[in-house]
């Protein structure tokens, strides 16, 4: 068979034939993580790779190292290192479910600690973010007034706006049911807003809304 031709007379054909590269790759580690080609958690290989040039597909020269990448196991894609920042279904279920307490204890330290209409709202919000069943209880022996923001900020980069106001949203209906927002609440829910990566003018914004009847 005759090589092709390229614009400068030359064998391109031939030559990608003759020359190419292949790369070996090494397991280096694995774990869990969210595969963006499944679109869900999925055990993982991290990977590591050595190029060589081949001549006729035979190894013959290193050309260096590549990587480390993750391969999915069950898709089998390979993406870069930094998908790893992404957390997992279930480790954002808990990340969410940990940020949703601690804003609703900070309210509650804040001025409605001894109010059971405020204390049964911030119950139901944590419920149905996954706490137990028992949560009026749970948050009544943890009003220590204690800072949100490192759960907060955990989870705001994993998080999109809308669930990032709809959270501050829910602190705001918290401080509302036993009347209106008293300074230390306003501030409270400031700072949370802060925390999740909203500027003044939306957290504003929510905590004007939490106050129109729905």
């Amino acid at each position: 068979m005759l090589p092709v031709r390229g614009r400068d007379g030359r064998a391109t054909g031939f030559v990608r034939h003759l020359l190419g590269s292949r790369t070996a790759w090494t397991p280096q580690g694995d774990g869990e993580f969210f595969c963006p080609g499944c679109g869900g958690d999925r055990n993982y290989q991290r990977l590591t790779g050595r190029t060589r040039l081949t001549v006729l597909g035979v190894p013959v020269l290193a050309r260096g190292t590549t990587g480390p990448v993750v391969e999915c196991a069950s898709c089998l894609h390979r993406f870069g290192v930094e998908t790893l920042d992404h957390p997992t279904t279930r480790r954002l279920s808990v990340l969410l479910r940990d940020a949703v307490h601690a804003v609703a204890v900070s309210v509650l330290a804040a001025g409605g600690s001894g109010s059971r209409a405020a204390l049964e709202a911030a119950a139901e919000t944590v419920r149905a973010a996954g706490c137990e069943e028992d949560a009026a209880e749970r948050l009544a022996m943890t009003l220590d007034g204690g800072d949100p923001r490192p759960a907060l900020t955990a989870l705001a980069p994993h998080l999109a706006a809308p669930g990032r106001e709809s959270l501050l949203l829910d602190a705001a209906l918290i401080a509302l049911a036993d009347g209106p927002y008293t300074p230390a609440e306003h501030t409270a829910l400031t700072v949370a807003g802060e925390a999740l990566l909203l500027p003044a003018e939306v957290v504003e914004r929510v905590l004007t809304a939490a106050r129109m009847p729905s």
